[in-house]
């Protein structure tokens, strides 16, 4: 056999010393972009505080996310403090000085935060529309306060809650899309499903219309990964958890 020239090994051998020698802090990495997001949901009977991120990668012109971390609120849902507004933006601060660690300083003031409020504030909306300024007013101050980039704290609409808890379940069953074998994002190609959310006083169904049945007026409309949808939502009233439970009690009662 062949032996390899004397100058190869000596040179092979002197890139091999080079490379052990050099600091990894010596090698510059691309930063990798990774962003931020914050959404408190603010539900009936508590709100919770979760962290998004998401890289440079999109499908179709929309973000690929992920939820990274969660922080429940103590203490009761926001509605509940409508005698103390003040009280309910106070409530918010240590999950709000907890957000700041888990995100970089340095992306704070880029990172978007957002407030829903949910159920109980849009009934209380509807029976005292004051009092329920008055803590989406207290809820404000206190996020505007944070170093975060404050986008907004509003009372969602039922079509809007039900449309995005469509979104995340479909999200979730990678029906949006999907990643292939080499790890590069295609269409699912799979159907859009259903979800029947189930809540004390109701239930509620929600589906993509079908494009014939799709009114100019009617559901909520969707850009999601290149495509449009529009989900309608069929209200089922009295079909909730506490009227099952009371139905029932009633018929063990009989």
């Amino acid at each position: 056999r062949e032996l390899l020239p004397p100058w190869l090994v000596i040179v092979a051998g002197l890139t091999g010393i080079v490379l052990l020698c050099v600091s990894t802090k010596d090698v510059p990495m691309a930063p990798l972009r990774t962003k931020y997001a914050i959404v408190l949901d603010a539900g009936p009977s508590r709100t919770i505080l979760f962290i998004y991120q998401w890289t440079a990668t999109k499908a179709n012109k929309t973000g690929v996310i992920r939820g990274c971390s969660s922080c429940p609120v103590q203490g009761p849902g926001v509605s509940s403090y409508s005698d103390a507004p003040q009280k309910a933006g106070k409530s918010l601060e240590p999950c709000l000085n907890w957000a700041q660690k888990e995100i970089p300083a340095e992306q704070h003031s880029q990172t978007p935060l957002y407030l829903g409020a949910t159920a109980s504030m849009r009934q209380l909306n509807l029976t005292h529309p004051i009092l329920s300024e008055s803590l989406l007013a207290a809820l404000t101050e206190t996020l505007k306060s944070s170093p975060f980039n404050f986008q907004g704290a509003q009372i969602l609409s039922s079509a809007e809650e039900e449309a995005f808890k469509w979104v995340a379940v479909n999200y979730v069953l990678e029906n949006f899309f999907k990643y292939d074998w080499q790890g590069q994002l295609v269409p699912s190609r799979k159907g859009m499903a259903g979800v029947l959310s189930v809540g004390g006083t109701s239930a509620q169904l929600t589906s993509e219309l079908e494009e014939e049945q799709q009114g100019p007026k009617e559901g909520v409309r969707l850009q999601l990964y290149g495509q449009t949808h529009r989900v309608h939502t069929c209200q089922c009233p009295c079909h909730g958890t506490e009227q099952l439970r009371s139905r029932l009690l009633s018929v063990l009662i009989q």
